[in-house]
């Protein structure tokens, strides 16, 4: 599918905010799909129609639900199809509808267009590793520098969420902060942010996209509507995230290079950007390199709202759970919950974040084709044990056992016999830290509760999950 027949559709199309009497189609009935139809009638839909391949999803009051097989003529039918982004953009029902001339935006695009006749201006965040944190860091600066921040999108709560309770007078959100997936840039619809960043690209959900080339125009598509004058925020040399290939006019920095940022160990010095100097980290509660990087990048986005240097607090900032958390402290013993690294990449960075000694937890389900020998040199410098532990536990002690000669490597069942593990053998100074490297499906439901297990085994030792 190319994105120009969706843009095409909607630039096109009637004016998506004025749905009086119109039939929309909402396909994909989870958080988005939920708060996308919930705005459809906000609008003043006359027919909202929400379709599913489960027949138990959930029921949005005065709307009509087609669960179960799809009838093409629900989407062929429409005056607008609103995609959730769990569904890819070359299903049979988006085709279906392109095919009709019908117009297709994804949820986040159909919730921008309220924000944007409301003037409330969107940051956002994609990439493949840390976007959650830079979009936390981000809603915290504004929040401390005294604007009404508002954040989700990937995150948290669906934009449609915020544009209904606009509507409704229940928020008076002055900027949104939104963290962006490449799936929701497949059918971004007119979404133009005031400012918006690419963190960062390595391999991922390749089995949707179909190569990194892909994977990168997905991302890069972030940028393809904004306007002139409008914040940029790219890494410096990537050759798949090349400035050249961004619209004419924008503002184009870099945390970690000039025009932008730099980071220069207790400061970020920025030049070449409308605020420039330094920025102190002094007060930067957070370890590692990543974090800093996270924040220049924030920083240089809060600049598209004209935010100087100096109204940036950075001392009260504070991690998302899961993310390098400081969880317990006892007896001069440090417990970090890291299990958002569900990566080999996500779990390097969790490492170098935290200084010898640390004893380091690692293990769950393994991704496809999982390659643990990045981690080598990492741990190597970092680490004083390697505590292994569920479904691939085996294979990465296997993988790093031999590869680190006189650093112990170590196997175990599960994630509590490795915090029992890890407390027998800690002393004053260490870090035990859980950076996994892989998905928790083996175990948990999710990260969330791997993390929320290591942090209530960590405070008491008689706990299980």
């Amino acid at each position: 599918m190319e994105p120009a027949a969706v843009d095409r559709g909607l630039t096109e199309g009637a004016e998506l905010l004025d749905l009086r009497g119109k039939r929309i189609c909402v396909l994909g009935m989870a958080r988005s799909g939920v708060a996308a139809a919930q705005l459809a009638l906000a609008r003043g839909a006359a027919d909202v129609v929400c379709c599913d391949l489960r027949p138990d999803a959930p029921v949005v009051e005065g709307t009509r639900a087609a669960y179960g097989p799809h009838r093409m003529e629900d989407a062929t039918g429409a005056d607008l199809l609103v995609v959730s982004p769990g569904v890819p953009a070359r299903s049979l029902m988006v085709q279906a509808a392109l095919a009709a001339g019908v117009p297709v935006v994804g949820e986040l695009g159909f919730a921008w267009e309220d924000l944007r006749a409301r003037g409330v201006p969107v940051l956002a965040v994609t990439g493949t590793n840390g976007k959650s944190s830079t979009v936390w860091f981000l809603h915290q600066l504004l929040i401390a520098a005294g604007l009404r921040s508002w954040v989700g999108g990937n995150l948290g709560e669906p934009l449609s969420l915020l544009a209904s309770a606009l509507r409704s007078g229940a928020s008076g959100a002055e900027v949104a902060v939104v963290e962006v997936s490449s799936y929701q840039l497949e059918l971004p619809g007119r979404f133009a942010p005031a400012g918006a960043a690419v963190l960062n690209l390595t391999p991922d959900h390749l089995a949707r996209h179909g190569s990194l080339q892909a994977y990168a125009a997905a991302k890069m598509g972030i940028f393809r509507r904004m306007s002139p004058g409008g914040v940029a925020v790219l890494p410096a040399g990537d050759p798949l995230l090349r400035p050249d290939a961004l619209p004419p006019g924008l503002r184009v920095w870099h945390p970690g290079a000039w025009p932008g940022a730099r980071d220069l160990g207790d400061h970020l010095y920025f030049m070449g950007t409308d605020s420039t100097g330094p920025l102190d980290l002094r007060a930067f509660p957070l370890p590692g390199a990543h974090n800093r990087a996270n924040l220049a990048a924030g920083a240089l986005l809060a600049q598209a709202l004209g935010m100087p240097l100096s109204a940036l607090r950075v001392g009260g900032l504070r991690p998302l759970p899961h993310r390098l958390e400081l969880v317990h402290e006892a007896g001069g013993v440090r417990w970090r919950n890291d299990s958002k690294a569900t990566n080999v990449d996500a779990a390097l960075v969790g490492v170098m974040a935290v200084p010898w000694p640390q004893i380091t937890l690692l293990g769950g389900q393994g991704k496809d084709g999982a390659d643990y020998l990045p981690l080598v040199p990492a741990l190597r410098s970092r680490a004083r044990r390697v505590i292994c532990f569920g479904a691939d536990g085996p294979q990465i002690a296997a993988v790093l056992g031999p590869r680190l000669p006189g650093l112990p490597v170590e196997q175990v069942a599960d994630l509590a016999a490795a915090v029992d593990r890890a407390r027998a053998v800690a002393e004053a100074g260490d870090t035990v830290l859980l950076s996994p490297a892989c998905a928790s499906f083996d175990a948990f439901r999710d990260f969330e509760h791997r993390g929320e297990a290591f942090a209530a085994l960590a405070r008491a030792p008689d706990l299980r999950p």
